[in-house]
């Protein structure tokens, strides 16, 4: 369980940083020591499911979520990738169902 949680993050972290070497190597060094940190762990110990969801989801929003930016000029190139999560502000989803009301009239129904 956790080794494919382990590989997941590193290739999330790949993607995210792909031609970013100095933040790819933090990365990496930071997954490492989160593992060797949890190694200790007993397979029956009842933290180790926590933990490794814990690493699934930041793998996930590695994939989804982190975009690099690069200046060019005095604009910024987004490297997008086809694992970026694209949407709009309508598939933003609130607590509970709530929608949001802006002057008085309800947004996003």
């Amino acid at each position: 369980m956790a080794l494919p949680a382990y590989r997941s993050l590193f290739r999330a972290a790949r993607i995210a940083f792909q031609g970013d070497e100095r933040v790819f190597t933090a990365a990496k060094a930071s997954i490492r020591d989160g593992f060797r940190a949890n190694a200790s762990l007993d397979p029956t110990n009842p933290e180790l499911p926590g933990a490794i969801k814990h690493a699934e989801d930041v793998a996930a929003i590695l994939r989804q979520n982190v975009v690099q930016g690069k200046k060019d000029g005095d604009r910024y190139r987004l490297r997008i990738h086809e694992d970026t999560e694209r949407g709009d502000n309508d598939t933003v989803k609130f607590p509970g169902g709530k929608t949001v009301k802006i002057d008085g009239k309800t947004c996003c129904s």
